[in-house]
């Protein structure tokens, strides 16, 4: 008689445990959901990149620009592939998916912006990205391509703070022009097609280009051909009450 009374009172007891843990992962759970909605609830932009396909990401990395507007569930992401123009007049992408990632390379993240006054920079950049000059060229060296995509809207939209890697070649292709401010919208730059040149800001640090290749400094680290940086991107997600027009 003892043995089933004991034997009862340690399943019930197994089974009370397991209900108190399902509780907990349920309540965990929704604590999680709650924080989640609330942060759908702001408005954000990014901009990130990832590591090449083939050899070609040796050298250097594809960026693009994730935003996703206020209650919105879903990242549109804003890019330049190159092999559309294939069959097609226009290598910008403008599309839905996950935005740290590409075509299975992890991304990094540069830039990042939320909340406050960021329903604008998205309709900036909308409307940038549908007016990007070389929409239908593409060049893998020294540029136009995805890099040089994602610095003519940073230039456009300073205000994101984009601190991109020296391995984001093209970057620095700013067409016939020889001066322009730095792919980040700060400070100058002077540029010949990409080739060489120089820039500096308080966001992009010092930069030397010579034939593509980026060797520099910031406040992010040191940056290098092929390792891209040496540190990390220093991100700050809130937008400045007042842009300084001083670099």
């Amino acid at each position: 008689m003892t043995r089933p009374v004991a034997s009862f009172v340690s399943r019930a007891g197994l089974i009370g445990l397991l209900a108190l843990c399902g509780a907990a992962v349920t309540a965990d759970n929704s604590e999680n959901q709650v924080r989640e909605d609330a942060v759908v609830s702001e408005p954000v932009v990014q901009v990130w990149g990832a590591r090449t396909r083939g050899a070609k990401g040796i050298f250097g990395v594809h960026t693009w620009i994730a935003v996703r507007p206020r209650n919105e569930t879903e990242y549109t992401v804003y890019e330049v592939v190159g092999w559309r123009l294939r069959w097609t007049d226009t290598a910008v992408v403008v599309r839905n998916r996950a935005p740290n990632h590409w075509f299975g390379a992890e991304g990094e993240l540069y830039a990042e912006k939320r909340g406050t006054g960021v329903e604008a920079l998205i309709q900036r950049i909308d409307k940038l990205a549908r007016e990007y000059p070389y929409a239908n060229t593409y060049t893998l060296w020294p540029g136009p391509n995805s890099n040089t995509f994602v610095a003519w809207i940073a230039r456009a939209v300073p205000e994101l703070e984009a601190d991109l890697p020296a391995t984001a070649i093209g970057k620095d292709y700013i067409g016939s022009d020889m001066i322009s401010t730095a792919p980040s919208g700060k400070g100058f730059q002077f540029s010949l097609r990409g080739l060489l040149g120089i820039a500096a800001s308080s966001v992009d640090g010092v930069e030397l280009n010579v034939l593509g290749l980026n060797f520099g400094v910031s406040g992010s680290g040191i940056k290098l051909p092929i390792v891209g940086r040496i540190g990390t991107p220093r991100i700050s997600a809130a937008l400045a009450a007042e842009q300084p027009a001083t670099p």
